[in-house]
């Protein structure tokens, strides 16, 4: 379109009232500049307001912007007699330290195993000023500083990566050391045992603790392992043992390695040690306990976390007493084979139950809790034989899980 016409107000109403039907519109690209040249060949910031407004009417129409996008660029030009993108130039620092002094820097650090900044600049100068590599000349006069900065370059990172082992987190609660029990009777392994997950919501868990020497084991279950609901249970469990407690291992969860738990166990002079790094059989009683015990009575499925009354009740009066009275288990004789190496091994003869064991220990009576007798253990292991307490465990366990499922 030739415009060169449209030089006045007058002339670009006369325009606008004979195209009124018509679109007339110019390219996108060329939008600037034809705003440009209208402003100008109509002398637009001369002009009274009613013309301006004529003026703008007309850019509306071919250029299809909104007023308010018009008044940003007759602004603009105005103020710059420009229309254009805005494109900010920043300073930019001219550049000292090329690539090469770089990867320089890069094989300095492979080779030397990334030694200090100072050192490094140390061997840059060195690299110069004794063996006279011209190579070291820029980075002979390096500032510290700058060599950190050049080691986050992209440059060097494409060149060398660099990886730090995960380093532990000291934490004061609990001696990182396996127990030591000499015999006696009060040691237990802890561990917690998850119910699964169904939909997002979390299942019960069932706290396993077994005396490393008896193998005597005490399960209770818990809706969460907070510390309103973990530490009353613990509390519970550590009384429910015939023997004293001395000392408490677990492995490094949160749960168990906190100040309430330690508060709790040092009000009852109860050593407390938890698993080394690297050491899986640490905590191995409890693990293997786990799915002899927990997951071969209680299984993987997902029980809602509401049931925990119910199975804590059950693992009380039924799971507790058939596994320490009425369920054998295996003990360990160490001897020396014909390379002098210690050996395990797991006689018949020593199969017994937890009961039996600890009733097998030399003077066994020292061991016992205060008002707790072997008169009174002896009623417990008799009351049933192992049959009818097996009979009575899985009795019971059928009812509280048809209740369970019953109830989904």
């Amino acid at each position: 379109m030739n415009d060169s016409n449209l030089k006045t107000p007058q002339a670009i109403s006369a325009f606008l009232q004979g195209t009124q039907l018509s679109e007339l519109t110019v390219n996108k690209s060329g939008s600037y500049s034809f705003i440009a040249r209208t402003l100008k060949q109509t002398a637009y910031f001369s002009l009274s307001k009613k013309d301006k407004s004529i003026v703008v009417e007309y850019l509306m129409k071919i250029t299809q912007y909104s007023r308010q996008q018009l008044t940003r660029l007759v602004a603009q030009y105005r103020d710059t007699s420009w229309i254009g993108s805005h494109y900010l130039k920043r300073h930019q620092f001219p550049t000292k330290y090329t690539r090469g002094d770089i990867v320089l820097l890069a094989n300095t650090d492979i080779a030397h195993e990334t030694l200090s900044g100072l050192a490094t600049k140390k061997l840059f100068e060195r690299a110069y000023q004794i063996y006279h590599d011209m190579d070291y000349e820029r980075l002979a006069m390096i500032s510290v500083a700058h060599i950190y900065n050049l080691r986050k370059s992209k440059t060097y990172l494409l060149k060398r990566y660099d990886f730090d082992k995960t380093k532990r987190t000291s934490v004061s609660i609990a001696e990182r050391r396996k127990p030591v029990t000499n015999g006696k009777p009060g040691y237990i392994r802890i561990d917690t045992v998850h119910q699964g997950d169904l939909d997002k919501q979390k299942g019960v868990y069932h706290i396993n603790a077994t005396d490393e020497v008896t193998q005597f084991e005490v399960v209770c279950s818990v809706e969460k392992i907070s510390e309103q609901y973990l530490i009353p249970v613990l509390a519970a469990l550590l009384t429910t043992f015939p023997f004293e407690i001395l000392g408490f291992h677990s492995d490094n969860g949160s749960e168990y390695i906190n100040k309430n738990v330690e508060r709790l166990l040092n009000k009852l002079h109860v050593e407390f040690t938890k698993s080394r790094s690297r050491k899986s059989n640490d905590n191995a009683l409890a693990e293997c306990k786990n799915g002899a015990i927990i997951r071969k009575h209680l299984g993987y499925i997902h029980i809602p976390q509401k049931w925990a009354p119910l199975l804590n009740e059950f693992d009380q009066n039924y799971l507790t007493p058939y596994i320490n009275y009425h369920r054998p288990c295996l003990f360990a004789k160490e001897i020396i084979d014909k390379h002098g190496k210690i050996k395990k091994i797991y006689p018949y003869k020593l199969m017994m139950t937890p009961y039996e064991k600890f009733k097998s220990l030399p003077d066994a009576k020292q061991y016992l809790k205060p008002g707790t007798t072997f008169i009174e253990l002896d009623e417990i292991a008799m009351k049933l034989t192992d049959l009818q307490a097996a009979e009575q465990l899985q009795s019971a366990k059928k009812i509280m899980f048809k209740k369970i499922f019953e109830d989904k």
